[in-house]
C-alpha cells in the first residue's frame, strides 16, 4: 500500500470562447481572451480562425482585454 500519495486536486474547468483554426491540417487554437486580434489568423498556419467553445480549465488574464487596447 502506498500511503503517501497525495490525492490529485480536481481542477475547475468551464465552457470557454475560443478562436480555433479552420484549415483542417492544423490543431490551433487560442482563447478569445488571450487574442490580440478581433479576427486573429492561426499563429501556425496563418489561415483564418473562427469562434468555437471548449471546456478549459479557469484561467485569468491578468494582461486585461487586449483587443480593447487597439
Amino acid at each position: 500500500m502506498n500511503y503517501r500519495k497525495k490525492p490529485v486536486e480536481e481542477i475547475p474547468v468551464e465552457n470557454t470562447p475560443i478562436w480555433s483554426c479552420t484549415n483542417e491540417d492544423c490543431n490551433g487554437w487560442m482563447r478569445d481572451n488571450f487574442a490580440f486580434d478581433l479576427e486573429p489568423t492561426c499563429p501556425m498556419c496563418s489561415s483564418a480562425m473562427a469562434r468555437d467553445m471548449k471546456m478549459l480549465p479557469l484561467l485569468v488574464n491578468t494582461n486585461g482585454d487586449s483587443k480593447a487596447k487597439r
